[in-house]
């Protein structure tokens, strides 16, 4: 597939880009060889080939799923502005 000049305007136009006369006839040629390129790539045969989402193989790394009280009481209580007996203090919302 190849593109005309009032294409190449219409997308610079669409994109919010400013080309020149003579710019529109170098970004023809090359979004022309990037279309080629595509449909190249669209003649390959890709059904035996799994899905990726890396080109590296990468595994989750797992952990002990235990529940755990995050033993942070003390840390998170001094965060506050109120607390008495372990629990924040807050002021009473409902009559």
């Amino acid at each position: 597939m190849s593109l005309d000049k009032a294409t190449v305007a219409r997308i610079a136009h669409l994109a919010r880009i400013r080309l020149d006369e003579q710019a529109q006839d170098a970004m023809a040629a090359e979004l022309s060889s990037i279309l080629r390129f595509v449909e190249q790539l669209g003649e390959l045969d890709t059904g035996e080939v799994p899905p990726m989402t890396s080109v590296v193989e990468q595994r989750l790394r797992w952990r002990d799923d235990a529940v755990s009280d995050g033993d942070a009481a003390d840390k998170v209580l001094a965060n506050a502005h109120e607390s008495i007996g372990g629990f924040f203090v807050v002021p009473k919302v409902v009559e």
